[in-house]
């Protein structure tokens, strides 16, 4: 039998345990170029928040009784399709389940390369699609150049701890927003950013932005939109960049979302705005993985995990992080034989 959480009802701001329910149905025969996968990890994703609103986006709502969608890694038990044997792993985007069916039309439908000094949770975060994202969105996206003024907007979650670092170790200077002071501390002490901005606690955000960048801004990684953003934009430089990764500030009010005044500075500053799917920069997978891998081995790149264990686990790790209670990437392993980086030290070597 598989068991999965689907959705029992849609939420109304932040979720909550209601809006979810646990069943459990037979597995499915798998057909011609498909793969069974016993699931070990979930990464926990902001964006799949809004697929739980009937709101049109870039991947279709989940339905009533529908699978909740997320990338999974599992080892592979059964396989039809020639590039994966038993015991290799498969990542894709599917959903909160302990198995899954994947097929080469599912999105981000990979086999890992998983090396054995490596934990799996690692494939799920720092050296999986929240690292992916952090590099392809600063490189392609953000056209990122040694010495550029970075502002790195939720810079101790997930996509933002690593882009931060990433950004720091290609030779730029980084200042990162977070919304406590204990996050303030862990993105410059721990994972060496330049400075912090705890809009929280910032009495006048545009003020505090100017303070540490007199002269504007180079790259602004959007990971939030909302309030942020809007500040931001008057204080981009001429021809700056603005990679947009997330809205995390309007996910959980999708309907209601904040009026952006300031949006005719992108003509003002001439700024490059473009929202990205990492995914679809399929061709800077296997050099952001290597890259990814070989920092944090170094330990030059630290990576930051939440780790929740158990399927019935799932649901609160999720309102957690919409909660905006979690420091780095988000995930649940599906029983404790899955090791973590807590579990794992940087060699004596690196």
């Amino acid at each position: 039998m598989n068991r999965r959480i689907v959705l029992e009802s849609r939420p109304v701001g932040v979720p909550d345990a209601a809006n979810f329910r646990v069943e459990e149905v037979a597995l499915p025969e798998i057909g011609e170029g498909q793969v069974l996968l016993e699931n070990r990890v979930f990464a926990i994703d902001p964006a799949v928040r809004g697929m739980l609103d009937d709101v049109k986006s870039y991947m279709p709502p989940v339905p009533l009784g529908g699978l909740i969608p997320t990338m999974v890694l599992g080892r592979v038990v059964q396989s039809r399709n020639p590039d994966f044997r038993e015991g290799d792993y498969g990542r894709a985007f599917i959903g909160w389940e302990t198995h899954s069916v994947i097929s080469p039309g599912s999105v981000g439908f990979e086999n890992v390369r998983v090396a054995e000094d490596l934990p799996l949770t690692a494939y799920m975060g720092a050296c999986g699609w929240s690292g992916i994202t952090a590099y392809v969105g600063l490189k392609r996206y953000g056209e990122m150049r040694r010495g550029d003024e970075v502002l790195m907007s939720a810079a101790a979650g997930a996509v933002g701890s690593v882009a931060g670092q990433v950004a720091r170790l290609s030779g730029c200077r980084v200042v990162g927003t977070v919304g406590s002071a204990e996050k303030a501390r862990h993105i410059v002490e721990d994972l060496g950013m330049d400075a912090a901005i705890n809009y929280r606690e910032s009495d006048d955000l545009d003020a505090e932005i100017v303070r540490h960048f007199p002269e504007g801004v180079d790259l602004y990684f959007d990971n939030v939109g909302g309030v942020m953003l809007d500040t931001v934009l008057p204080r981009m430089k001429a021809f700056g960049r603005i990679p947009v990764c997330g809205m995390i500030a309007n996910y959980n009010h999708q309907a209601d979302p904040y009026p952006i005044r300031n949006m005719w500075q992108v003509l003002v500053n001439r700024i490059t705005m473009r929202g990205f799917l990492a995914y679809e920069a399929a061709d800077m997978v296997h050099e952001a993985e290597e890259a990814l891998a070989g920092w944090v081995r170094s330990g030059e790149l630290v990576a930051t995990e939440n780790v929740s264990t158990g399927l019935e686990a799932t649901p609160g790790a999720f309102i957690r992080l919409m909660s905006g209670e979690t420091t780095g990437k988000t995930l649940v392993r599906l029983d404790e034989t899955v090791s973590t980086l807590a579990d794992w030290k940087v060699p004596a070597h690196a």
